[in-house]
């Protein structure tokens, strides 16, 4: 098995004003407990200040830590569009990667559950304060800014 993916098409509707994908690397979709390079699996939700909603999971076939860097590249696409990913541990390239796609890699303990970390996000989006939190939502508005313009062009300045 490489891997298995699950989207789901209701999540894909509606469009609050704020909303972040996150992604968490778990085994049992309740605490984070991987490493992002040997992760078997990962749970994304959308998140806005008011709740948190699962909207995709991956699962990945187990592979080797050391010098398969290959196992990378199908987890950070399948991230694409996450403004973090939680792990328990995760290497420099992995890291370098991640950032170049513009994820925030965020290392946590093996007791933190996925549900906490969600509360957090969202009390987060709310009051600001947390560096990664603010830049996803304000590069989110700007680019709402920006799609506002454009449908207004398209449309042309005639009445």
């Amino acid at each position: 098995m490489s891997s298995r993916r699950l989207q789901l098409v209701w999540s894909i509707k509606r469009e609050p004003e704020a909303v972040i994908k996150v992604a968490f690397a778990s085994t049992d979709r309740s605490r984070v407990n991987q490493h992002f390079g040997a992760a078997e699996g990962f749970a994304v939700y959308e998140v806005t200040p008011d709740k948190a909603t699962l909207v995709g999971v991956a699962e990945f076939a187990e592979e080797a830590m050391d010098g398969n860097e290959d196992k990378l590249a199908a987890k950070v696409d399948f991230l694409e569009g996450c403004a973090a990913v939680y792990v328990m541990a995760i290497g420099a390239s992995a890291i370098k990667k991640l950032m170049a796609k513009g994820i925030q890699p965020i290392r946590v303990n093996e007791v933190d559950a996925i549900d906490d970390l969600l509360l957090e996000i969202s009390k987060a989006m709310t009051e600001g304060g947390v560096a990664w939190i603010d830049r996803a939502v304000n590069a989110q508005t700007q680019a709402k800014s920006a799609d506002r313009f454009d449908t207004m062009a398209e449309e042309g300045w005639e009445g």
